[in-house]
């Protein structure tokens, strides 16, 4: 099945990320059950929807899974405002009026025509389908502010396939994710005054869809019965600080060389057990494996002395004061 269906072998090592897109360069790891649920979203062609905390790792999941597999990377950030049209099409009403009026005023120099679908622009499920007939797209509606998804930084063509990752989808209303069952399931949406945009398995395999959620918001049961659902979720108790450490290790190789160093892991991580207990008791935001890396981040580039990063980490614990 593997064969026919040309699965990818996702590396069980760490793996340098590349940048793509507006993401940059890290480090990522796949765990066995991140690599099986992957696989059997792409053999079995159902969206993934990646559930967690935020910090876990859900949106740079898909960013891995791209570079791994040799896919383009398409990357979609839901907002409060998001409509389920906004991932297939965009019509561009503010540009078509102004060039209304342009061509309205004695010896304007505007191309002629109006057309309204020379203002439909290509949304990134519409690449992830068809490439083509949204390179076709694009040029017809050059007059717009469209432009097309950024390449990744190795050899790609359409025959390779893409990852669309729709991430935070619980910040919209229900119909977004409603608005996408069918569009997913049938291969194949409308797209008015232009087409129907049907998704050509000779041209590109299908997509890989990944959804993320931070469980902010419930999702209607109709669109969760049609995905596979991958839990991502920190370690408790003692076996966090151990992760936490580990993930430092794999981001930060220069605090693994010195004994140090290592403390410097340590420290942060007793820290952020801390902060998340404290967090805990008081009802709000507990921080993550994201504020972890900051941390560590912000402490690489103050100083470059692994001992003076662990004094400034105590003299921090020292004064901290419990959230109110």
């Amino acid at each position: 099945m593997d064969k026919k269906l040309n699965l990818p072998l996702y590396p069980e090592h760490e793996l340098t990320l590349q940048a793509m897109a507006s993401w940059p360069a890290t480090r990522h790891v796949f765990e066995p059950d991140h690599i099986a649920a992957l696989r059997a979203a792409e053999a079995s062609g159902r969206p993934l929807l990646v559930r967690g905390e935020p910090g876990t790792g859900k949106s740079q999941l898909a960013h891995a899974a791209a570079q791994a597999a040799g896919r383009l990377f398409l990357p979609f950030v839901v907002e409060t405002r998001t409509e389920a049209t906004d991932l297939l099409w965009h019509y561009d009403a503010v540009a078509r009026l102004a060039d209304a009026h342009l061509a309205a005023a004695p010896g304007a120099g505007v191309p002629a025509g109006l057309d309204a679908s020379f203002y439909v622009q290509p949304g990134p499920l519409w690449w992830a389908f068809h490439w083509q007939g949204a390179q076709d797209q694009l040029a017809k509606a050059s007059r717009t502010r469209a432009a097309a998804p950024e390449l990744p930084p190795y050899p790609w063509q359409a025959g390779q396939g893409t990852v669309l990752l729709i991430d935070e989808i619980d910040k919209a209303e229900a119909e977004v994710p409603n608005g996408l069952l069918e569009a997913l399931g049938n291969g194949r949406f409308a797209v008015p005054l232009v087409r129907d945009v049907v998704r050509r398995p000779d041209a590109m395999p299908a997509p890989l869809v990944i959804i993320t959620t931070n469980d902010e918001r419930e999702l209607p049961a109709a669109f969760l019965r049609r995905c596979l659902v991958l839990t991502l979720a920190l370690p408790q108790g003692a076996a966090l600080a151990d992760f936490l450490v580990t993930r430092g290790r794999l981001h930060f190789p220069v605090f693994a060389a010195q004994v140090a160093a290592t403390q410097v892991l340590e420290q942060a991580a007793q820290m952020l057990l801390d902060d998340r207990q404290d967090a805990h008791d008081n009802g709000v935001y507990e921080p993550g494996l994201a504020e972890y890396l900051d941390l560590i981040r912000a402490l690489q580039g103050v100083q470059g002395d692994p001992v003076k990063h662990l004094q400034q980490l105590r003299r921090f614990a020292f004064q901290k004061q419990p959230l109110r």
